[in-house]
């Protein structure tokens, strides 16, 4: 028979063994996706719960719109302006802005002039002699208000034959439109006249330069003046301006020569050539009649009621 030998295992090493086999479970269920509690190093802040009222992302519930409370309505910041929120610097301080130069500004806040000689020619007549005639107009200001200068008069053997000079008020009220508003004075060939100015000037369809003019003078005397002009571009230098211009007046005026009614015209017809955007000579035609009363006064003065002369001058602006 054999004899059978027993082996008694120690308490000891059997729990060893149970506590090993419990810890290599929990690491193969970790191994399968169980969470990990995070390092403190890789640990990512908790986020805060959502205010009462609002949804997940941030929007308020419908319905469920919770008033600020006073304490956060105080604790939050009033309207900005620019100066606070540019680090201190304003439109005339900081360092992009030299010691003695004016701020910058838009285009509208600034005031621009300009002054343009239109015609200053020289007339050649076989009937009525030869005269220096200028045209010129000036003006200041910006884009919706500016001060406006209007001179045009005849030059004869060293006199002043006929002027006329406005100092007007020009206000925009469309695109290129001004109304105009001021006086004019009236000198050379008789005595001077002063009246109250009220018109309008602008750019018409398909780029027609007018001008419409009414007047008031002292006993009762009323004026009209219509102009149009026209610039034809031949080449890019080469220029065909027709013109014409009306005058009417309201009442005699004998000491000047002038009648009621439609007083006189002018209609010209000149060839430039622009050396320059800036400086144009030219070359023209020009025909001039005086009609009803004021031609009347003409014929009686020994002058013609009609002239036509050849014309050469410069425009110019600047």
């Amino acid at each position: 028979m054999h004899k059978t030998m027993h082996t008694t295992i120690p308490t000891s090493i059997l729990a060893a063994a149970i506590a090993a086999a419990m810890a290599a479970s929990a690491q193969a269920m970790d191994m399968q996706g169980m969470a990990m509690p995070a390092s403190p190093a890789t640990a990512k802040p908790a986020m805060p719960a959502p205010a009462r009222g609002a949804s997940m992302d941030g929007r308020n519930m419908p319905g469920m719109a919770m008033p600020p409370s006073a304490a956060q309505a105080a604790a939050q910041p009033a309207s900005r302006t620019a100066d606070p929120d540019s680090g201190g610097y304003t439109l005339s301080t900081g360092p992009y802005i030299p010691a003695g130069v004016k701020p910058p500004r838009l285009a509208d806040q600034q005031s621009f002039g300009s002054v343009l000689v239109d015609r200053l020619e020289r007339a050649y007549s076989q009937g009525s002699g030869n005269w220096t005639t200028y045209d010129v107009q000036a003006w200041y200001g910006r884009d919706f208000n500016r001060a406006v200068l209007k001179a045009e008069g005849q030059v004869s053997r060293g006199r002043l034959q006929d002027a006329r000079t406005e100092l007007l008020w020009g206000h925009a009220i469309a695109p290129y439109w001004d109304s105009q508003l001021g006086v004019r004075h009236d000198n050379g060939g008789g005595p001077d006249r002063d009246w109250l100015a009220f018109g309008v000037q602008g750019l018409a369809p398909y780029w027609f330069n007018v001008e419409a003019t009414g007047y008031l003078g002292d006993q009762g005397r009323s004026a009209l003046r219509l102009s149009a002009s026209y610039e034809l571009l031949l080449t890019q230098r080469v220029v065909l301006q027709p013109q014409f211009e009306l005058n009417a007046y309201g009442s005699d005026d004998a000491a000047r020569g002038i009648g009621s009614g439609l007083s006189d015209t002018t209609a010209g017809l000149r060839l430039r050539y622009d050396i320059s955007r800036q400086f144009s000579p030219y070359v023209g035609v020009e025909w001039s009649g005086r009609f009803g009363r004021t031609g009347d006064m003409a014929r009686a003065a020994g002058e013609r009621r009609d002239t036509t002369d050849f014309v050469a001058g410069v425009h110019v602006w600047f």
